[in-house]
């Protein structure tokens, strides 16, 4: 949370305008942190970019189409995951009052149609190059509104608005630039990108494996969501890359790399050793050595009979234990 994220939720819940106030309450009461409506941006984005069918990753390959239909995903993921009602004249029904969402990728770039002036508006930014988002609420006063730039060969007809830069302050922010889970193949070195979807090309056999395996071996001790996963595969059933059954697990296991998923007694091993804890819907990877007496200052964690630590690059490759056994049968991992 940013450090003035705290004082500004105070200020909303002391709003002068008390809709603000009662729907800015019931929000934070259902997402005290804003880790549930991150996760929607995150998924929507991931929605939009569709890995799995096109192998994008990036925001600025969407088309121009695509990325005004975000806004209408965002709408309909948000009340999914919150259950909103649905407003009568407006988007929602929050605690009886009507309530308009809006989404940018620009921040203050919303545009607020005719029938949402004087009423309260969800205001949504997100931009996953910055990787960051915000979202806050906001009366629509047209009083401090200017009508809409844009125009188009055949005129602005839209008759909608945007805030005006001297009114910025009009949005009252329930989070303020926050963290987005990361775009991981957009975040990466160019180099070990191009590795992953270079791997298996000159194969007509597995070629998505490959680009698994690679993914795998090229970024360790980092989360990397089923998403990622998803894109970089391109299949169908991309999770049978992953298991030890033909997968990712048994291929990487020659090279001493283990991928740990979201299954309880994996958490307690990546935690004991001092790695990124895979959260629901990741995996993380790391290479490993049999514990020895001049690993002694290393976190270990016990698995197959012995004890193990994360490897360094001095450390000869050896083959990797069998991650614990999980007590589910369903073929999520």
């Amino acid at each position: 949370m940013n450090p003035h994220d705290s004082t500004a939720a105070r200020n909303i819940a002391d709003h002068e305008d008390p809709s603000i106030s009662i729907i800015s309450s019931y929000i934070r009461q259902l997402d005290p942190s804003g880790q549930r409506f991150a996760t929607v941006l995150r998924r929507t984005i991931d929605q939009l970019l569709d890995g799995e069918n096109t192998g994008r990753f990036d925001w600025n390959s969407l088309h121009k189409t695509e990325k005004t239909h975000a806004g209408t995903l965002v709408e309909i993921n948000l009340q999914r995951q919150f259950r909103f009602a649905d407003g009568k004249d407006m988007d929602f029904l929050i605690e009886s009052i009507e309530v308009d969402c809006k989404f940018s990728q620009k921040i203050y770039g919303w545009m607020i149609p005719p029938e949402a002036l004087d009423e309260i508006c969800l205001v949504v930014w997100a931009d996953d190059h910055q990787g960051l988002w915000s979202a806050g609420l906001m009366r629509a006063d047209r009083e401090k509104l200017t009508t809409s730039d844009t125009v188009t060969k055949k005129g602005n007809r839209d008759g909608k608005f945007r805030l005006t830069k001297e009114n910025h302050s009009l949005v009252h922010w329930l989070w303020d630039r926050e963290p987005l889970p990361e775009n991981l193949l957009l975040h990466i070195d160019p180099a070990v990108r191009q590795a992953i979807f270079s791997a298996g090309s000159s194969s007509r056999r597995q070629p998505g494996q490959a680009k698994v395996n690679q993914l795998f071996r090229s970024v360790q001790k980092r989360p990397i969501s089923r998403a990622v996963v998803r894109t970089v595969a391109q299949q169908k059933d991309y999770m049978r890359r992953v298991r030890y059954n033909g997968g990712a697990r048994k291929y990487l296991r020659d090279e001493g790399i283990l991928i740990f998923g979201h299954y309880p007694i994996h958490q307690a091993a990546a935690k004991q050793l001092n790695i990124p804890v895979p959260q629901e819907g990741e995996f993380v990877s790391a290479r490993v050595v049999e514990a020895q007496d001049l690993h002694a200052d290393r976190p270990r964690t016990f698995m197959d009979g012995r004890y193990w630590v994360v490897a360094r690059p001095e450390d000869k490759v050896e083959t990797a234990p069998l991650l614990p056994e999980t007590k589910k049968t369903t073929s999520s991992e």
